[in-house]
């Protein structure tokens, strides 16, 4: 009698659809491209020179995440002169404004920004380390699916300090 019911149960459990194959899970919607968001999305590298002190300069930035919106990013660099006099040491934090969005083959921006300045025997000076203010302006040209270059001129101290660079950067969202 149990072998009868049991077969029974099998039977109309196997004959009934289960619930957990109906099931469909909502659609998932893309986030929303606005707001703040920080992360390392990218990084660059470039080289130039800095026509008050003709200097060699290279460094390198990041592409640290959005304010309020996509095409408003912050930037953090370091990068070190040599050659030609004393060797220097920056490090910079920059809020840039991108124009056009990633997609474009030239997207321009502009920006501001602050940087900590040093130099060798920085410990001797009185002045050292000193905190310069930034304007920036430059473009990034499509080069690859995964980089671009860069073109950009920073006047740094008052504009005491004219520096252009040259560099290839990582492209976000490829």
């Amino acid at each position: 009698m149990r072998a009868v019911w049991l077969a029974v149960l099998i039977g109309a459990g196997a004959a009934m659809p289960s619930v957990a194959q109906e099931f469909h899970p909502p659609r998932v919607r893309p986030a929303e491209d606005r707001g703040t968001r920080v992360g390392l999305f990218g990084f660059g590298v470039r080289g130039g020179v800095d026509l008050a002190d003709p200097q060699m300069v290279f460094g390198f930035t990041l592409d640290a995440g959005n304010l309020f919106s996509p095409r408003f990013r912050i930037r953090p660099s370091g990068e070190i002169g040599v050659f030609n006099g004393v060797n220097s040491y920056i490090g910079s934090l920059e809020a840039l404004y991108r124009l056009t969005g990633d997609e474009q083959a030239v997207t321009p921006y502009a920006g501001a920004g602050f940087s900590i300045v040093g130099h060798e025997s920085c410990g001797a000076d009185p002045d050292c380390p000193d905190v310069w203010a930034n304007v920036v302006v430059g473009f990034e040209l499509h080069y690859r699916s995964t980089f671009n270059w860069l073109l950009e001129y920073h006047g740094m101290a008052g504009f005491r300090h004219n520096r252009l660079y040259a560099g290839l950067t990582t492209r976000r969202g490829n």
